[in-house]
């Protein structure tokens, strides 16, 4: 999953695939799923998102990460 911050036009696009889109839909003012063929979201695109969500500060939990990842102490 990747987060992609665009100051100029003030959008937050979460990719949560590779894959490419082949359609979307805007579920909401301002917020689109992007699709891949199969009908999978693999995309979301978040107009004006300083006014909608907080981009001060990513926090994860309970993510069940394998590889790339240090073990706790």
């Amino acid at each position: 999953m990747r987060f992609h911050y665009y100051q100029d036009t003030d959008s937050l696009y979460i990719e949560l695939s590779d894959k490419v889109s082949a359609d979307s839909d805007e579920v909401a003012p301002g917020v689109v799923l992007d699709f891949d063929a199969e009908g999978h979201v693999v995309g979301i695109d978040i107009d004006h998102a300083s006014k909608v969500v907080d981009l001060s500060k990513l926090e994860a939990e309970s993510l069940p990460l394998t590889s790339g990842v240090p073990p706790r102490r």
